[in-house]
């Protein structure tokens, strides 16, 4: 359903002997089944969240009142996205819904116009497409006060060839499964990410923060923002699951992998993610796009190839600050606790919060022997003391002779 706008291992190897042999009369382009949902969850009292799946070759939205639907690649590609509203009352239902709206647009207006479309031309017309989408955003804010700080976070993927172009602002998160392995291709831009890269608290810590739920970067509070933009190439038999936080903050990335291992039709495996982080309470909106790739136009994974997030390189995005491709981000970590709404923090603060304790060395054998039999002595001087202080009261009393009234 498409909202209008109101009124793991760090990198995972995959293999196979050779590539599958393509036949001479096969149409060698890309199939894709698709399926999208969103639920409200058991908590929220209206839904935030909104999915968008585009082909952008027809310039047409794709509907699922049938359950999975399927869609051959054109030469503009396809487009799943997923945006998590925030900003009280009606504001992140419509921010969500803004972003998905204007990235469609702005990808229909302009990147169909291309005759000879590119993959530096379509990480282009991506980055650009949310970018506007941002701007959109803060200026209608600006115009409605009642909606001030409205904001969405957006994980954006654009199918072209066989490789996806990920466009991201915030903590929605894309995984894709390979070879019955889940791998994460997105990286949260959260304050807790921050902190564990820069080494200053564990997984464990961020696992169980209370501020698990501040990210850096969404849609719309910032005039301006720099979109982590990253690709993946494409293999025969791979599954992209593209999600909001309603389920990657509850359900445990084994949950997700052993779904995607036992569901290949995507509806099913969508449904059976939402069921899953329902189960776990439902405490925020749950949405979820599943893409499984089919089709002549794809080969089968071969040795040594690599999958994680790797970074696009593309000025104005954070690539600008991340020279070398980044490692995949582990996808089997095990979230815990339920999520809150999304809150905001400028990245310049985010490293002043929460710490972890500096690291205690521990004592070599020697030194803790030296500390045991100190600890030990204790009690015996202290008896000792106390037994001297006696005697010499006794042996004042003795020698020193007592007044006369």
């Amino acid at each position: 359903m498409f909202l209008p706008i109101p009124a793991i291992p760090s990198r995972v190897t995959s293999f196979a002997l050779h590539p599958t042999p393509v036949p001479p009369d096969a149409d060698p382009r890309v199939v894709v089944r698709l399926y999208g949902a969103t639920d409200v969850g058991h908590t929220r009292e209206h839904n935030e969240d909104t999915f968008l799946v585009a082909d952008l070759e027809a310039g047409s939205v794709v509907s699922f009142e049938h359950g999975s639907e399927t869609c051959v690649e054109g030469t503009h590609g396809l487009l799943f996205m997923v945006a998590d509203g925030m900003g009280g009352a009606a504001a992140g239902e419509i921010a969500s819904a803004m972003a998905a709206q204007v990235v469609y647009d702005e990808l229909r207006t302009h990147w169909r116009t291309i005759a000879n479309p590119t993959p530096d031309a379509f990480a282009v017309a991506l980055r650009d497409a949310t970018e506007t989408a941002n701007s959109r955003i803060h200026t209608f804010a600006r115009q409605h006060p009642e909606h001030r700080g409205m904001g969405t976070t957006a994980t954006a993927v654009g199918l072209l060839g066989d490789s996806v172009y990920i466009a991201q602002v915030g903590d929605s998160r894309a995984y894709l499964m390979r070879d019955d392995k889940l791998i994460l291709l997105t990286r949260d831009q959260s304050l807790m990410q921050r902190l564990v890269d820069a080494g200053e608290i564990s997984e464990e810590q961020a696992e169980t923060s209370d501020r698990r739920n501040i990210i850096l970067q969404a849609l719309g509070p910032e005039a301006s923002v720099k979109i982590d933009l990253t690709h993946q190439q494409i293999r025969l038999g791979d599954t992209l699951i593209v999600c909001s936080d309603g389920l990657s903050g509850v359900a445990k990335a084994r949950d997700i992998e052993v779904a995607a291992r036992e569901q290949s039709d995507p509806a099913v495996l969508a449904h059976a993610l939402i069921a899953r982080a329902n189960e776990l309470g439902g405490p925020d909106n749950i949405t979820v796009v599943v893409a499984r790739f089919e089709g002549a136009g794809l080969r089968t994974a071969i040795g040594g190839e690599t999958v994680g997030r790797t970074v696009y390189p593309l000025q104005g995005t954070l690539a600008d600050d991340e020279r070398t491709p980044a490692r995949g981000a582990p996808a089997l970590a095990e979230p815990a606790g339920s999520p809150s709404s999304p809150l905001l923090v400028p990245p310049s603060a985010a490293l002043a919060p929460e710490r972890a304790p500096s690291p205690v060395t521990p004592p070599s054998r020697d030194e803790k022997g030296t500390h045991d039999r100190k600890e030990r002595a204790r009690p015996v001087l202290l008896l000792l003391l106390l037994l001297g202080v006696a005697a010499a009261g006794w042996l004042i009393y003795r020698l020193v002779p007592l007044g006369t009234a």
